[in-house]
């Protein structure tokens, strides 16, 4: 926070060749943990093929290029030094003006004690000062409150502004590059250059992503802790620290700087945290906020930068935006009709204020008049149709054109959301019905602007708008419907019991609720009985699928398409949620007819067990008589979502990867037949979260990794927690991140071999697998007292108290780790610095691998360096390990352990952890031949090892403060005036961690 940074935090990139060309690389490098899923460049190791030189980001697939690589030389550490300076400087600049705020708000003493508290903890952690860190213990310990809550502050302030210095370096290299013609891994650019290499024409390319759908899903998660004032705040800055690689004068920076001033200060007294429960509505206005800083505008950026590579070509809308977000009731009850409603009004909203705000501008600039250009008879009538009758416009047609499309723009605005546009040249009348009716016009005026010479005009706001348009619709983004199958069974069972059609459905086997539901999916007839009295669960239920009923009619067929079905373990759990759609005519007709689906029914598999069972479900399931049929009229897709959380916390890291690749494997086998028959496409929807524990880590990577044959142009993947922030708050970084999901899907599309690993590679996993799964299993699941250590060790009481989410943290009221959500579950180790879920298990699977025959160690080991080398699945699984064992502190973790009351548990426990963490990194290290972790990726290690004395001081006090909280007996705490001090510290430093782990959630 000082003014004397010498340690600031380097760039988390790794580093790049000297070179102005880039060497290509058969695999990705290994992943940036800091910045979640910005795609690494290709790895220097790789075999470079030869890239071309002078290319640049709208290099066209088959547009020859020559040029051999460039050697690639490592950067000298001056080189990699001056290579960061402007980041450095960054840093600087925003540590130093953070600690004058600091100095100027709480004084002085303040200021000092702030600054102790960092050179301390940076001596303790770079210089292993022993001294420094008794000093720094006995000091954290003194603190007051006050004290305790300005430090926590301060350092997650400081976190917050390096994430957005690391942020702008990022992109300030890439134009560097960007100008250089050097291309980077995961750029649309050397997706292109690599296509054209392999032969793929761009034809090919473009009916890749002609029959193409690709969807991030934002979802609403307990991990995203920051307000959205804050997250406005840090925008703000974030633009102003943009604009100083542009600005010229002493006077400007001076400018810049006292603005940047103003907006820490902003931040500085801008309480961090929610006084009160987070909201389904409120959830609902994060999420959109980025549609207004990133999504509205850098979608349509994205599609022109395709166009311009792929000319000629027309492009299918392959890329939408979904939510969850007032759709998924799992577990949360504050979901309701109500809240689904008012989503899907707030997203419409978004939109049609988007397209006015467009349509005014475009009013602005299109003042030709007809006395100087002409203009099309189809543009002359739509000018004619316009109520605009202002003398000072007759000339203009293109003005009063527009100005009639806004009057019905805003009738469209107050018919589907109640609201009023903001300004009026004419009356708000006919309104659009729908987006092909806006797109009509909008082309009119396009075609007419080509044909007469003003061609020039179309491209910087007219061509975007039109994109917009078909990209969002009246809709803006598809929201999801999910719930959990117990739900649904207890709904169907209560209107069979008031039907007296089965008296107690609960009671049937499998065998017998498939045949009574699909006797009664093939009956006409509905279930509820006018007048009965039914209970509110039931109530509710239906009153979700009645609201979607009414929505899709109200805002297209695109408003909601899935409806998700948590916890599937059978077939009738699939044929239950049809029943529901036809009981409110969301399928319409009967099963052995016509019948046809507004929504895909999509099976979730979470646990182990569900994955193994999922192929065999949904054979039985469409092998009943009619489902096919169902299916194909209704738009032949069929999505499955696979679940990495519940599936990770249930079998550990390797057991859960390992049976998600064969699940896919599975399903791809199974619609390939049932495509060939019926035409009918798979589309697999990955529930991702942001640590390597819930499937994150990379998309670029996690996509290329996936089994052969399972992408095909095809993939939806969640986006969770405070990972929306760090990939979409920033609009070149969000474009740079729908630009990766992009690059990835058409390289694994066109690019992924056809034929699957090798035996000896799927036999070797399997057994990793089950020895991994036994190892994970039996320290999580058998050891005694493990759930009273977890609920000890970390701050999952606390992060309940939090309102960082409008969900519950646990399915029940129960401890048992069964009933936890995954998300809080890798939060809280994440906190705590043992990040388990990223890591456990996998040394003791590698272990026993290797001395399952003792004779073939080495064998067996060499086979193990061959499929890190050969196989990308495995690869990307060790490099992900390798990024979360970096992360991983027990020094900081064993802090932790003293919060546990009954000490011989907690060394118990902490030992057994200590020791597979031990193996796991024994094995990475021997299976990836690096001596240390992230040897291979050295920024990131450096970046990490700089951000570590910051993070430092923000643990120390929240064990603290945990252990004066949970001193003081519930009952008692409102009694006493210090705790709320105490409670708001802990949120505050779980906040500030967060914040400097980045993808923890």
């Amino acid at each position: 926070m000082a003014s004397t940074l010498p340690s600031a935090i380097p760039s988390t990139r790794a580093p790049e060749p000297v070179s102005g060309r880039q060497p290509r690389a058969a695999m990705p490098a290994r992943p940036d943990a800091s910045a979640p899923d910005r795609a690494p460049r290709a790895a220097a190791a790789s075999t470079p093929s030869g890239t071309p030189s002078g290319t640049r980001a709208g290099t066209r697939a088959g547009t020859k290029t020559t040029g051999k690589a460039a050697k690639v030389r490592t950067l000298t550490p001056r080189q990699a030094e001056d290579k960061n300076q402007p980041l450095m400087e960054d840093i600087r600049l925003l540590g130093r003006i953070l600690g004058e705020v600091i100095r100027e708000q709480e004084g002085r003493e303040a200021y000092e004690l702030v600054e102790r508290v960092r050179k301390l903890s940076v001596a303790f952690r770079h210089k292993h000062d022993a001294q420094a860190g008794k000093t720094f213990d006995k000091l954290l310990k003194s603190l007051s409150g006050e004290q305790t809550v300005s430090v926590i502050r301060a350092f997650s302030y400081f976190s917050h502004l390096a994430n957005i210095a690391e942020d702008r370096h990022h992109v300030r290299r890439r134009e560097i590059h960007e100008r250089a013609g050097s291309l980077q891994a995961g750029s649309l650019a050397y997706c292109m250059e690599r296509l054209h290499e392999a032969g793929v024409r761009p034809a090919e390319v473009a009916r890749t992503l002609q029959h193409g759908f690709i969807s991030p899903v934002l979802t609403a998660h307990p991990t995203e802790v920051q307000r959205k004032s804050i997250l406005d705040a840090e925008r703000a800055i974030a633009e102003l620290v943009e604009q100083r690689d542009r600005l010229q004068t002493e006077r400007e920076r001076r400018d810049n700087e006292n603005l940047i001033r103003a907006r820490i200060t902003q931040l500085w007294q801008t309480r961090m945290l929610r006084y009160s429960k987070l909201t389904v509505a409120d959830e609902i206005e994060n999420a959109l906020s980025y549609y207004h800083a990133t999504f509205l505008r850098q979608i349509p950026k994205l599609y022109g930068e395709l166009e311009e590579a792929l000319p000629g070509h027309e492009l299918n809308s392959f890329l939408r935006m979904g939510h969850w977000i007032g759709g998924d009731r799992d577990g949360n009850p504050n979901v309701t009709a109500t809240t689904l409603r008012h989503a899907l009004k707030r997203q419409s909203e978004v939109a049609l204020r988007h397209y006015l705000t467009e349509l005014h501008e475009l009013g602005a600039e299109l003042s030709i008049s007809a006395r100087l250009a002409q203009v099309s008879p189809a543009m002359q009538a739509l000018a004619e149709r316009s109520p605009d009758r202002n003398e000072h416009r007759m000339d203009e047609p293109y003005r009063r054109a527009l100005t009639g499309m806004y009057a019905r723009m805003a009738a469209t605005l107050h018919a589907l959301t109640g609201t009023e546009a903001l300004r009026h040249a004419v009356a708000p009348q006919d309104p659009y019905l729908t987006p092909e009716e806006l797109l009509v016009d909008l082309r009119v005026i396009a075609d007419s602007l080509q044909t007469h010479h003003a061609g020039a005009l179309i491209a910087p706001r007219l061509k975007p708008l039109i994109r917009a348009v078909q990209v969002f619709g009246f809709h803006l983004a598809t929201l999801d419907l999910r719930q959990s199958s117990d739900q649904h069974e207890l709904v169907i069972a209560e209107l069979l019991a008031t039907a007296r059609v089965c008296p107690d459905y609960a009671t049937l086997d499998e065998a017998a609720r498939r045949q009574l539901l699909l006797g009664l999916l093939n009956d006409a007839r509905p279930l509820r009985v006018v007048g009965a009295e039914y209970s509110e669960r039931c109530q509710g239920e239906l009153a979700i699928f009645e609201a979607a009923r009414e929505s899709l009619q109200r805002f297209g067929r695109e408003a909601i398409r899935h409806y998700i079905i948590s916890h599937t373990e059978t077939v009738s759990d699939l044929l239950e949620v049809a029943l529901l759609f036809k009981e409110v005519g969301l399928l319409r007709g009967v099963l052995d007819g016509e019948a046809i689906s507004d929504l895909i029914v999509v099976p979730l598999f979470e646990t182990i067990g569900d994955l193994r069972e999922a192929p065999l479900i949904m054979s039985e399931y469409y092998a009943l008589p009619g489902v096919a049929a169902l299916v194909k009229r209704s738009g032949a897709e069929q999505d499955i979502m696979l679940g990495y959380s519940d599936s990770n916390k249930d079998g550990g890291v390797f057991t859960s990867n390992w049976e998600l690749y064969r699940a896919e494997i599975a399903l791809v086998g199974l619609f390939d037949q049932l495509k060939a028959r019926h035409g009918i496409t798979l589309r697999l929807f990955h529930g991702r979260g942001g640590t390597v524990g819930r499937g994150g880590g990379p998309s670029y990577q996690a996509i290329l990794a996936q089994p052969p044959g399972t992408v095909n142009g095809q993939i939806r993947l969640t986006e969770q927690g405070e990972v929306i922030a760090s990939k979409y708050a920033n609009p070149d970084i969000g474009r740079r991140n729908l630009e990766t999901l992009v690059a990835a899907t058409l390289e694994a599309t066109l690019l992924h071999p056809t034929k699957s690993a090798p035996k000896s590679f799927l036999d070797a996993a399997q057994q990793l697998s089950d020895a991994s799964f036994a190892a994970y299993r039996g320290l999580v699941y058998d050891t005694k007292g493990f759930a009273d250590y977890f609920f000890s060790s970390t701050p999952i009481r606390e992060i309940a108290e939090l309102n960082i989410g409008s969900r519950p943290a646990s399915r029940k009221a129960t401890r048992a780790i069964e009933d936890l959500r995954a998300i809080p579950w890798g939060f809280s180790w994440g906190q705590s610095r043992v990040a388990l879920p990223g890591w456990c298990g996998f040394g003791s699977g590698v272990a026993s691998f290797l001395e399952a025959d003792p004779a073939q160690r080495e064998q067996r080991l060499a086979l193990l360096r061959r499929m890190h080398k050969q196989w990308p699945f495995f690869r990307t699984l060790l490099s992900n390990l390798d990024m979360v064992l970096a992360k991983t502190d027990l020094g900081l973790a064993q802090r932790y352990v003293d919060l546990v009351e009954d000490r011989k548990l907690g060394k118990r426990i902490f030992a057994a952890i200590e020791a597979e963490f031990r193996r796991t990194q024994q094995a990475v290290a021997m299976i990836s031949g690096e001596k240390h972790n992230l040897a291979s990726n050295p920024a990131l290690a450096r970046s990490i090892a700089h951000r570590f004395p910051y993070i430092d001081p923000l643990h120390h006090l929240q064990v603290e403060l945990m252990r004066r909280y949970r001193a003081i007996p519930i009952e008692k705490r409102a009694e006493d005036p210090s705790m709320e001090r105490v409670q708001r510290g802990i949120h505050l430093s779980i906040n500030g961690i967060a914040a400097g782990l980045r993808n923890t959630g």
